[in-house]
C-alpha cells in the first residue's frame, strides 16, 4: 500500500465510531459512538427482547402475523433478528449491516447464531439491499449513536421500502420520540404507502414505533385486534394487549374501528 493510501487508511479508521460493549445488572449492552444503547442483551436469557422498544416492535403481527421473509436493516447485538428466529419458525430472517464490527460484536457477544437456512447477516448498505418484493417484513433500526442514519430516512428510501415489500407487507421502523423530524419523516411514509401509516409510541422507552402497511385494509375492528392479540400474547409472552391501546392513543379510530388509511390528513400527536 502507498503512503497516501495509507494516511487514507488511518483517517477512515480515526472517524470510524467505537464500538464498546458493557455489562450491568445482568444486562449487556451494545454501544456505537456513543453512550446510548444501540442493544441489549438478558445474559441469563439471550433470545429475549430485554429493551421494551425491541418488544414494541413486534406489534407488526397484529396487522401481519404469518410473515415469510424479514428483512432487517440495522443488526445491533442481534435482538430482533434472533427472536424471530427463535419463535417465528417459518419465518426467514435477512439481516443488513453496514459495520463489520457491530457483526462481529453480535456473534461473539451477544449470541446471534451463525447463518443457516433461516438466517442469514451481511455487511453493506441496507437502501442498496432493497429490491423489488424481496420481503413481506421490512424492520429498519438504523442509528448513529442516538441519531437516526440519514440513508434509511428519506423519501427515495421510503418509496424504495413500498416496493420491496410484498403485498401484504408491513414495514416497521423505529424512532426517537425527540426526533425533529420525525413528523416530516412521517408525512413522506405517508406518501410512499398511500397513508397507510400507524404510530405508535413505546410502553416504557423513549421511542415511537411506526408501521406502515402494503395491502393493508382501510380499517380493522377493535374487537379483531383485541382478539389476535390476545392470541399472540399468550404464545410469545408480550403485552400485546397494551399495544392494542397504544395504537389507539395515537391513531385516528371510532369505538368500533381503527383507522389504518383516514379519510382525512392527520399527524399523531405526542
Amino acid at each position: 500500500m502507498t503512503t497516501a493510501l495509507h494516511g487514507i487508511a488511518r483517517r477512515l479508521l480515526r472517524r470510524a465510531p467505537a464500538v464498546t460493549v458493557s455489562e450491568a445488572g445482568g444486562i449487556r449492552s451494545l454501544h456505537v459512538g456513543g453512550e446510548a444503547i444501540q442493544s441489549a442483551m438478558r445474559i441469563d436469557d439471550p433470545f429475549a427482547l430485554a429493551l421494551d422498544y425491541t418488544r414494541c416492535m413486534m406489534a407488526f403481527l397484529l396487522f401481519h402475523p404469518r410473515p415469510r421473509d424479514a428483512l432487517m436493516i440495522g443488526l445491533g447485538g442481534g435482538s430482533l433478528a434472533k427472536f424471530i428466529y427463535r419463535r417465528l419458525r417459518s419465518t426467514r430472517v435477512r439481516a443488513i449491516e453496514c459495520d463489520a464490527r457491530v457483526v462481529t460484536a453480535a456473534r461473539s457477544h451477544f449470541a446471534l447464531p451463525s447463518d443457516n437456512a433461516r438466517l442469514q447477516v451481511e455487511i453493506g448498505d441496507g437502501a442498496q439491499a432493497l429490491e423489488p418484493q424481496a420481503c413481506d417484513l421490512l424492520m429498519v433500526d438504523g442509528f448513529e449513536d442516538e441519531a437516526q442514519a440519514p440513508g434509511l430516512a428519506n423519501q427515495n428510501f421510503y418509496n424504495a421500502a413500498f416496493l420491496a415489500l410484498r403485498d401484504p407487507g408491513v414495514l416497521v421502523i423505529n424512532f426517537m420520540n425527540d426526533d425533529p423530524a420525525f413528523d416530516r419523516r412521517l408525512q413522506w411514509l405517508e406518501h410512499a404507502f398511500g397513508g397507510a401509516v400507524l404510530a405508535m409510541p413505546a410502553l416504557s422507552d423513549p421511542n415511537i414505533l411506526v408501521f406502515a402497511m402494503r395491502g393493508a385494509p382501510k380499517r380493522l375492528r377493535w374487537d379483531r385486534l383485541r382478539a389476535r392479540a390476545a392470541g399472540l400474547e399468550r404464545r410469545l409472552g408480550l403485552p400485546f394487549a397494551r399495544y392494542v391501546g397504544a395504537l389507539k392513543r395515537m391513531n385516528p379510530h371510532t369505538d368500533d374501528w381503527l383507522s389504518i388509511v383516514p379519510d382525512v390528513e392527520r399527524r399523531p400527536s405526542r
